[in-house]
């Protein structure tokens, strides 16, 4: 009888989680997934009719004579999103790992403060921290404006409205994301592990490369998927920084649900994100898994 109780306890506990995650993640899902296989209204909306033309028009489209043709745009558009996605990855993990490892030599007290530095990021909205890098990257921006003052350029250098900017863009939002997951590693190295690489005279890289990088690739994964999934359906960066010439997948789903009211060709579009995404997780998943939820030495 005790055991009905702990289980009913626990089932009564699980039940606002549930709810929430049903109502407000697996519905939401389920709507959009609807979506992409009916046809669009012709003022918005979706008309009651199953169709997959929606998934069609990511690589098929009609010419005059309502003939379809191969379209690459959005793979284009798609491979854009992804390169771009992966060098936000890099460069995060080129700047995030540094960073995780110096919080994590450092006393303790002193390690929450930085901690509190890399989050203080997040208390300013994303929108605002986005338009202060156009003002630093405009032609009258500050990095123009002290190359030019310091006599190193004539005319001021294009940096926005490019690929460049917006992976900029990304990084910068993205990069707390990789320190967090490295640092928790991090913080649980056995300092007699570097102690042993160096009585066995390895030196600083030695010591790096082969003991601390392999006990933080846990880390290192983790924050490369938190960085990899967000900036592949990012929109604002992109529309921003961007200038609109480098449509990415998100900006690209965000026009289709707005000015071009095509929901279905904007839930096909988030579908196949969604899918990219699973891949990512369920390939993280089973190296965890075949690794025995560590990274083997």
């Amino acid at each position: 009888m005790s055991s009905i109780a702990e289980k009913l306890r626990v089932y009564t506990g699980l039940m606002p989680a549930v709810f929430v995650i049903g109502v407000f993640m697996i519905v939401p899902i389920m709507i959009i997934f609807v979506y992409s296989f009916l046809v669009a209204g012709d003022f918005g909306g979706v008309k009651p009719k199953f169709s997959t033309d929606a998934y069609v028009q990511l690589l098929f489209q009609k010419n005059l004579f309502d003939v379809s043709e191969f379209n690459p745009a959005y793979l284009i558009i798609a491979f854009r999103s992804l390169w771009i996605a992966v060098v936000t990855v890099l460069g995060c993990l080129l700047l995030g790992f540094p960073v995780a490892y110096y919080i994590a030599s450092q006393p303790e007290d002193r390690r929450n403060l930085f901690l509190l530095l890399i989050t203080i990021p997040f208390w300013t909205n994303l929108l605002v921290r986005t338009y202060c890098w156009i003002l630093v990257l405009r032609d009258t921006g500050l990095i123009n404006g002290a190359l030019i003052n310091m006599g190193l350029i004539d005319e001021p250098l294009t940096l926005l409205y490019t690929e460049g900017a917006v992976a900029l863009g990304l990084i910068y939002t993205y990069v707390p994301f990789m320190v967090l997951p490295i640092y928790a590693a991090l913080e649980r190295l056995d300092v007699r592990l570097i102690e042993a690489s160096r009585d066995l005279y390895a030196n600083r890289w030695v010591t790096l490369r082969h003991v601390v990088v392999p006990l933080a690739m846990p880390g290192m994964i983790a924050g490369s998927i938190l960085v990899f999934i967000p900036a592949l359906g990012a929109f604002i960066a992109p529309d921003l920084l961007g200038g609109g010439k480098n449509l990415m997948l998100g900006s690209l789903v965000q026009l289709q649900f707005s000015s071009a009211r095509n929901w279905p060709f904007g839930a096909a579009l988030s579908m196949v994100i969604m899918a990219v995404v699973l891949l990512c997780l369920y390939a993280y998943a089973r190296n965890v898994r075949k690794n025995g939820g560590g990274v083997q030495h």
